[in-house]
């Protein structure tokens, strides 16, 4: 008789986005026994680039053939509400407010595991690059139809 592996408990749902699960391990806290504020970004992040690799975007070394992936940010906002005071599992509720020809913005929650308490929150301005010129191009018609299915309505 074989073991099956157990299923992933199922994320709850959030009204718009995407909610990610990610893990705070130990080290990721400061001396106080905090999460470190540049921890924040990092994790959000991670999880921006699992939720992109599901739709086939990557980097894989060679920024010609990155396509969409090769961007870069111009601005980063973040606001800390909460402390996160021990390792564990929580998520990233993940978003998009505007989705540009060549730039967007999204937003992120830095939550519990079941997105209830928020302990972080923001928006990052991405732009997409040319890998030659390192100017702005536009996102590409795939990129766009999953990037729409992230956009937070504005009602």
């Amino acid at each position: 008789m074989t073991a099956e592996a157990p299923a992933a408990p199922a994320l709850p749902a959030v009204p718009y986005g995407r909610l990610v699960p990610v893990t705070v391990h130990f080290d990721d806290l400061d001396a106080l026994g905090l999460l470190h504020n540049a921890r924040y970004p990092v994790m959000v992040e991670r999880a921006w680039a699992e939720l992109w690799t599901e739709h086939g975007f990557r980097f894989e070394g060679d920024w010609a053939a990155a396509g969409d992936a090769c961007n870069a940010v111009k601005e980063l906002t973040i606001t800390y509400d909460a402390p996160v005071t021990r390792p564990g599992a929580y998520a990233v509720h993940l978003w998009l407010d505007r989705l540009g020809t060549t730039g967007l913005t999204y937003g992120f929650r830095f939550c519990s595991a079941d997105g209830a308490t928020t302990y972080a929150r923001g928006t990052r301005v991405l732009v997409r690059l040319d890998s030659q010129t390192l100017r702005p191009a536009p996102w590409s018609d795939t990129f766009r139809t999953a990037g729409r299915a992230l956009l937070r309505s504005t009602d």
